[in-house]
């Protein structure tokens, strides 16, 4: 218990607001909520596994440019309205599947209420129990396999918070707002915190790596953690699909730009691949 009341919880609980700056290319509260930003100090979090919260780094994000419609960045951006503004009906539930919102606030004129679901890490927690299941895993190899997913995830959030309040990057709905469409929306709201890189692309790859190495690869399993909140079951082909799909959702959802997910998957995988490296779950 002495160890855990070190891990600067507490420290952060008094540290100072997040500061918003309404400079180009910075995040900045986004509707219907216009939160500020939580948790702009979860990087200074005791890691579990990692040395500390950025020894794994991903590549830079594009830069901010919206004055050159041939820019990498434009060219993201306008790939977020244009598939917002098409979506398939399997991309819809994809995107539905994965939002993992715990806190959606509904807006109709001047009533607002809040619809619950679970968060990404008890979704991600519950594949465990499904693969565990059909695996037939006894009881302390699903000890194991839920420590260890649970260690890699605390990692994996750290990681990605240190680099998303590093770069500090715009959410495609305030550029698009802005420069394209002053009532666009995306299809899913976008929580309160900024863009790159996107949490269920980190933290979804970090996961399959840890998911992989107690179950298997190509580890096939039918996802059934929506079906309480009357959405259908999605299967997939392994742990490290699933990690594509959810971090492809983000984009599906309107939240999230292309690179946001691709690189944040491939950062997770980086820190999914330490924490298989170092994981010590029994005395030798």
């Amino acid at each position: 218990m002495n160890w855990a009341k070190k891990d600067n919880y507490l420290q952060t609980r008094t540290a100072t607001r997040y500061t918003v700056l309404d400079t180009p290319g910075r995040w900045v509260p986004t509707p219907p909520m216009y939160a500020t930003g939580i948790e702009p100090h979860w990087n200074e979090i005791r890691t579990l596994i990692l040395d500390s919260a950025s020894e794994c780094m991903p590549v830079r994000p594009p830069v901010y440019d919206v004055t050159n419609k041939n820019s990498e960045y434009y060219k993201a951006l306008l790939e977020v309205k244009n598939i917002g503004d098409s979506l398939t009906e399997e991309q819809k539930h994809i995107a539905d599947f994965w939002d993992d919102n715990p806190f959606k606030l509904n807006v109709t004129g001047h009533v607002m209420f809040a619809t619950k679901k679970f968060s990404p890490p008890g979704h991600w927690m519950n594949v465990v129990g499904i693969a565990a299941k059909k695996s037939g895993a006894d009881f302390n190899a699903t000890v194991a396999a839920y420590a260890h997913t649970a260690i890699t995830m605390f990692d994996a959030f750290i990681s990605c918070w240190d680099e998303k309040y590093r770069s500090n990057f715009v959410r495609p709905e305030t550029v698009i707002n802005k420069y394209i469409s002053a009532d666009w929306r995306p299809y899913i709201q976008t929580p309160p915190f900024p863009s790159y890189t996107s949490g269920h692309g980190t933290v979804s790859a970090a996961v399959a790596e840890a998911m992989t190495a107690h179950f298997g690869d190509n580890f096939a399993f039918t996802d059934t953690s929506q079906l309480e909140f009357g959405i259908k079951n999605r299967t997939l082909t392994s742990f490290r699909h699933a990690a594509a799909e959810a971090a492809m959702s983000r984009l599906y959802g309107g939240i999230h730009y292309r690179f946001d997910n691709d690189n944040g998957n491939k950062f997770g995988r980086k820190v999914g691949e330490l924490a298989v490296s170092r994981r010590r779950m029994k005395k030798k």
